[in-house]
């Protein structure tokens, strides 16, 4: 086995375009993985293979290190494409935002990566990544918080295609994360009024669930963790007739600005670290890119997330700006 080569499967999606891209650029050989071979052609070496066929997805594994998941909705997706991983002896890493599917794959999946000796690591992507890594940051030494806040402010959401359909797929599938442990969320939900360094400013941030609150849980301890977006993408999420997103730099980022701030708090003491960026989409390519350099390179075993395979000094500042609560830039 090529230790640097791995599938990436729903290559010619949105978000999988910026995966591609940062695999090469850290010296690793992606074979683009579908089912539509017109459309893979264009993207290189590649094999086709539909989720719903076991054999055509062992052939397509046949040989990889890892297998990067970018096919959504994950709910159909992640588990077949998981288990075929597994029996290819390769690691599985998604980009999932899925809440069910991190859930699914973290408890589920671990003891059969171990056995295998690879690591299975959903969301590790903007959601269940970023604020997974920058609550690790802000957690530091303690050995555990009262609390974990994460605020999230969008200037818009332009939503892809595969956003629309995963929101439909997953409907009435969400947990918060309160007390320990995951509940239905409430009927209401939440609202806070969050101040972000300017030019955000202060912003009014409804709760909302993240597959955030799950990739945290999985290594962090605190009986609660919330996360609040702003009005304005949500009412973007909202409407039918929002177009997707448009490139606008050689990169082929849309113009969309995000800042995450995340806040741990244990007794009266207080942690923050936040981060800003361009395009929540485009930034996942760096996250799980530089997650499956560390995996190949290391020796993780069984299931993990974002948070316990690098931290955001490895993303280095041309993906983020991240900065702790002394002003200290901490993506270096």
């Amino acid at each position: 086995m090529n230790n640097s080569i791995l599938a990436v499967v729903g290559a010619y999606g949105h978000t999988a375009r910026f995966v591609l891209t940062q695999l090469r650029a850290r010296g690793l050989t992606p074979i683009a993985v579908g089912r539509d071979p017109e459309r893979l052609r264009g993207l290189g070496d590649h094999r086709v293979a539909a989720i719903d066929d076991p054999a055509a997805l062992d052939h397509a594994f046949a040989g990889v290190a890892a297998v990067v998941n970018c096919a959504g909705p994950f709910a159909d997706t992640a588990a077949p494409v998981a288990e075929a991983a597994l029996r290819a002896g390769a690691h599985y890493l998604d980009i999932a935002a899925e809440q069910a599917v991190a859930i699914d794959l973290l408890t589920r999946f671990d003891g059969p990566a171990r056995e295998a000796g690879v690591v299975v690591a959903p969301s590790v992507a903007f959601y269940g990544g970023l604020g997974d890594l920058l609550a690790t940051a802000a957690m530091g030494d303690w050995p555990a918080a009262d609390d974990i806040q994460i605020a999230i402010a969008l200037d818009s959401w332009l939503p892809t295609e595969g956003t629309r359909r995963t929101i439909t797929r997953n409907a009435g599938r969400h947990v918060v994360y309160t007390r320990g442990g995951f509940a239905p969320p409430p009927p209401t939900p939440s609202t806070l009024t969050w101040r972000f360094p300017d030019p955000v400013g202060e912003q009014e941030l409804t709760e909302l669930s993240t597959a955030d609150q799950v990739t945290i849980a999985h290594h962090l301890r605190t009986p609660r963790i919330a996360v609040h977006l702003n009005t304005a993408p949500l009412a973007d999420l909202a409407d039918p007739t929002a177009p997707e997103p448009v490139p606008v730099d050689d990169l082929g980022r849309s113009a969309q600005r995000f800042h995450v701030d995340v806040e741990v708090r244990l007794g009266g003491q207080r942690r923050r670290a936040s981060a800003a960026g361009q395009d929540i989409y485009a930034v996942s390519g760096p996250i799980v890119a530089t997650a499956v350099a560390n995996v190949l390179a290391g020796r993780h075993t069984g299931a993990r997330t974002a948070g316990q395979l690098l931290t955001l000094a490895d993303l280095g500042a041309e993906h983020l700006t991240c900065w702790d609560a002394t002003a200290q830039p901490t993506c270096t």
